[in-house]
């Protein structure tokens, strides 16, 4: 009695992982969750706009986020064609020839036996307590960006949503890099020396305009996910770098609508959330082909390159299209008590098992505060350079402060390769030679 006891104990706290191992069929769903054909939904066609004259029509296929935006007039949807956003074959690869190794540990934010491709293949099971916290390991060692990657130039833009008013615009580049897990570029699968063991990086670096200049900011996350990140701010007109405090990563950065933990739709350990499945639905998510788009030239790229446009109330939404998508819905809410938000909840893409298609940010009153969205093109359909990348590629970003009435866009010139994201990028070392 008291083995069956301690059996299902561990089995609760996942320490001896599913009941059922996963299989071939699961890496197949979760990487072809169309293979048998798209979902549909009565009265969608694509090409057809969504607006507040139709959107209770689609309620049931909408974030709740967009459908309040939708709602109230702020914006429309159009809807395009369902497609196939087929990720790198050596990550799926890296799936197959591990499946099953990767096990939950006794606490939030323990992962024993991971080695490469997606931890959890499985779909999501609502009986399974810790669920939601197996997809958010499938984010944090998902492809996004894959092991190398820059946006370059990135644009912000601080808008006023009531007046529409560009109150500051802002030139940065962000450059990504796997250290660890990485499947395609060389060098597979680590990056060495690795004295600190950490698995991932970030770099950012303002170009313009002059008062921010120069500004730096460098991310170490660690492989084990019990230790906090490492977080450096280099202010161009003090000349120095800083460590910033854990507490600074919810602060509004450089005076925007976001977070350092906003990025990429969530930029923190799995360990600081409590993880909630909250189902699986069908969903309209931004996602599009981005040479299909009316785009803008506004930047007068030197390469011809063209940015996605923004319209709506103030100018603060994407004009990108929206396709009907697998969707796992996820809710995090922060083990911190003193953080800002209530929660987050998520609505993530099945076959990317991204995390920020749609987003909602709650304060801590419980009321809907942020609506946080980034849209994706097929890399196929992107930059020539991008072109069998097997990623989506970010390309524009949408922050919506329903509270303030204030918005926070981005607009991406994303570039998936090695050459723009050389190892010393992401040293501490780097920043105060920034200059």
């Amino acid at each position: 009695m008291q083995a069956t006891k301690l059996i299902s104990t561990l089995a609760l706290l996942g320490v001896i992982g599913s009941a059922v191992a996963a299989t071939e069929a699961d890496i197949d769903r979760t990487f072809l969750p169309y293979k048998n054909g798209f979902p549909s939904f009565p009265g969608l066609t694509p090409g057809m706009t969504i607006s507040k004259a139709n959107v209770e029509q689609f309620k049931d296929i909408l974030a709740v986020g967009t459908y309040k935006v939708v709602k109230e007039g702020l914006v429309e949807l159009k809807v395009g064609a369902s497609s196939d956003f087929n990720l790198t074959k050596a990550y799926i690869d890296a799936t197959r020839a591990n499946l099953n190794k990767a096990k939950l540990g006794p606490k939030n934010g323990d992962l024993e036996g991971y080695v490469s491709g997606r931890p959890f293949p499985e779909d999501p099971d609502a009986k399974d307590p810790r669920a939601g916290e197996k997809l958010a390991w499938n984010y944090k060692y998902g492809v996004n960006w894959g092991d190398n990657a820059a946006i370059s130039p990135f644009w912000w833009k601080y808008r006023n949503m009531a007046s529409g008013q560009v109150e500051r615009t802002i030139k940065t580049e962000f450059h990504f890099l796997n250290i660890k897990h990485r499947v395609k570029d060389a060098p597979v699968p680590e990056v060495l020396p690795n004295p600190s063991n950490l698995y991932r990086a970030i770099y950012m670096k303002v170009d313009a305009p002059e008062d921010l200049k120069n500004t730096q900011l460098l991310i170490q996350r660690y492989e084990d996910d019990q230790k906090i990140d490492d977080a450096y701010l280099y202010l161009g007109f003090q000349r120095r770098v800083r460590r910033l405090a854990t507490g600074q990563a919810t602060d509004a950065f450089l005076g925007s609508d976001l977070m350092i933990e906003d990025f990429e739709g969530y930029n923190g350990r799995v360990s600081d959330m409590k993880w909630t499945y909250k189902g699986t639905r069908n969903i309209l998510l931004p996602m599009w082909n981005h040479d299909e788009l009316a785009l803008s030239d506004e930047f007068k790229d030197p390469e011809g390159y063209k940015y996605v446009s923004f319209g709506g109330q103030g100018g603060c939404f994407f004009q990108g299209s929206y396709q009907l998508r697998k969707v796992h819905v996820v809710e995090a809410t922060p083990v911190n008590p003193g953080h800002p938000i209530s929660k987050r909840v998520f609505y993530m893409d099945s076959q990317l098992q991204n995390l920020n298609g749609a987003i909602e940010i709650y304060d801590r009153k419980g009321e809907l505060w942020k609506v946080w969205s980034v849209g994706k093109s097929h890399a196929d359909h992107h930059l020539a350079m991008n072109k069998g990348a097997g990623i989506g590629i970010d390309d524009a970003f949408s922050m919506i402060d329903i509270q303030s009435k204030h918005c926070t866009t981005g607009q991406f010139k994303g570039q998936v390769g090695f050459q723009k994201n050389p190892p010393s990028l992401f040293q501490v070392q780097n920043l105060r030679g920034g200059d």
